[in-house]
């Protein structure tokens, strides 16, 4: 029986290689509902070639554009990030994959859970920011969470089977577009610069994030909500190769790892297919190509982002949103040419000093805690507050 795909965020890099999988897999998946932010022109690509029923386009000021590109076919038409929502917990799909970018992602997390759809989840904020709410009610739910990021996805592969208690994760860290670089080099380093990252091919907003390690300090948080691991028990290793994606050291003093070439294809297929595995055409990997994988300590002084997730996590409450709020707005004026790289931590730092602070949030309280922490920001580097989400 095929799977019925719910694919949010079709448009972007993750979306954009899960219908790569689908293509190749006629047999196991239907894509029934797409979703974009703002890129009409594509989604109503997709929405033809996979016979969608369902597309969504997030900004309403676009909805007319691809109702017209549209309007031969059978496809529903939708606009705004409530639809988002809506479509994510709709009955024409079993599987969601939700690969929507920052805070956006929470809510349709939350309403796939609780429609109890499978969830292949890219959008780590939703964890980052609401993992004490959106965790304990997959479980209630029992809706499955299937990682997609290649970090948690080789975890659960090394867990997978086994009942020894877990001595610690070890994520793996490329480095990022600078990990070459002096810290006293980063002072002017370029937005073109910090989008060349030298192994992965992503969206801006994760390659900036690459770039400053804040992405990193986000996959701590994220480890520990999918696999309930404490903060003390998750490490960070350079490894600037990227072939071993992370590893778990068990009780005995065992290590497993998962390895591979950078692909994000892989890690998608294992969340859509699991128990399963894709088989994809490709040469085998050469280990005589990769004589040498190499590992170090993450200079904490370098890329400070690191600790300050260490520390949100270890805080709980609304810390991470904070973090993850400020950080939203100081990514996109780096990119708009609006503010230095650097700026980008001491936004967060700002944030967190200012910020107010709830201990046992609700959703409410995150969404209240994400308004402000983009305020702050937005103050901090004097660019224009963005627009509140509905």
């Amino acid at each position: 029986m095929k799977q019925r795909l719910a694919i949010l965020g079709s448009t972007g890099s993750i979306g954009v290689q899960t219908l790569d999988i689908a293509r190749e897999n006629p047999d196991r998946f239907e894509v029934r509902v797409l979703t974009a932010h703002r890129n009409w022109e594509q989604l109503a690509r997709q929405a033809r070639e996979f016979d969608a029923d369902t597309v969504v386009i997030a900004d309403k000021q676009l909805y007319e554009p691809l109702r017209d590109a549209l309007a031969d076919t059978d496809t529903k038409i939708y606009a705004g990030e409530e639809a988002v929502a809506q479509v994510a917990a709709g009955g024409d799909s079993d599987v969601v994959v939700n690969a929507l970018v920052g805070y956006a992602g929470l809510a349709p997390t939350v309403a796939a859970i609780e429609a109890r759809k499978k969830l292949a989840l890219a959008n780590k904020e939703s964890l980052v920011v609401g993992g004490a709410y959106v965790m304990p009610l997959a479980r209630e739910r029992r809706s499955p969470v299937l990682p997609i990021d290649s970090e948690h996805s080789a975890i659960f592969q090394c867990l997978i089977g086994e009942r020894a208690p877990v001595r610690r994760l070890i994520i793996t860290c490329s480095g990022g577009a600078f990990r070459d670089r002096r810290r006293e080099e980063l002072a002017h380093v370029t937005v073109e610069e910090a989008l060349h990252h030298p192994q992965w091919h992503m969206g801006a907003k994760i390659t900036i994030d690459s770039s400053t390690l804040v992405n990193k300090g986000f996959e701590v948080i994220e480890a520990h909500w999918l696999f309930g691991t404490p903060a003390d028990r998750i490490s960070v290793v350079m490894h600037p190769q990227s072939i071993v994606h992370s590893m778990v050291e068990f009780e005995d003093g065992a290590i497993k790892a998962q390895l591979g070439s950078p692909d994000m294809r892989t890690p998608i297929s294992f969340a859509l297919m699991f128990p399963d595995r894709a088989h994809r055409a490709g040469q085998a990997f050469s280990f005589a190509e990769h004589p040498t994988l190499t590992f170090a300590e993450v200079d904490r002084v370098k890329y400070p982002a690191l600790d300050i997730a260490y520390d949100c996590l270890r805080r709980g409450g609304t810390a991470a949103c904070t973090m993850n709020g400020a950080n939203e707005v100081a990514v996109a004026a780096f990119l708009g040419h609006r503010c230095a790289w650097l700026d980008i931590v001491r936004t967060i730092e700002h944030a967190l000093q200012k910020a107010s602070f709830v201990a046992r949030p609700s959703l409410d309280d995150y969404a209240a805690a994400d308004r402000e922490a983009r305020r702050l920001a937005a103050e901090f580097l004097h660019v224009e507050m963005p627009a509140e989400r509905p």
